[in-house]
């Protein structure tokens, strides 16, 4: 079993940055992708971004791609997720992931272990 706890989330005005944190307990998780997703109200819940297990590789939904950048600490089994110029439709409850391969995946069925997730509210 995996353990993931997020933290980070809070309220921003739009054009400011926040830093989202989840740390893993419960397992080696040291050849597993993890991710990051959210959810909107009254939206289904959507990719993100993702890193492999070394933190050498990553990829971006389009919509944050320039602003949002993955980030992980194997010793610390944390991934980060620091937005930047963040706007009101980034709004949504941000969630952890982790799924037990290797390879990257951008859909939410491809993880296997989630966070109870954290809030990420931008105002206008």
């Amino acid at each position: 079993q995996v353990q993931l706890a997020e933290s980070g989330g809070g309220l921003v005005q739009a054009g400011g940055s926040l830093r989202l944190a989840c740390t893993a307990s419960g397992r080696t998780l040291a050849w597993s992708a993890m991710g990051w997703f959210r959810q909107a109200p009254g939206k289904e819940r959507e990719f993100v971004s993702a890193i492999n297990w070394n933190g050498g590789r990553s990829i971006y939904a389009d919509s944050v791609k320039g602003r949002f950048i993955i980030a992980r600490d194997m010793d610390k089994n944390t991934i980060y997720l620091q937005m930047n110029s963040l706007k009101p439709e980034d709004t949504a409850v941000y969630y952890c992931a982790v799924r037990t391969t290797i390879e990257l995946g951008t859909e939410w069925d491809d993880y296997n272990y989630w966070g109870q997730g954290t809030q990420v509210t931008v105002s206008p």
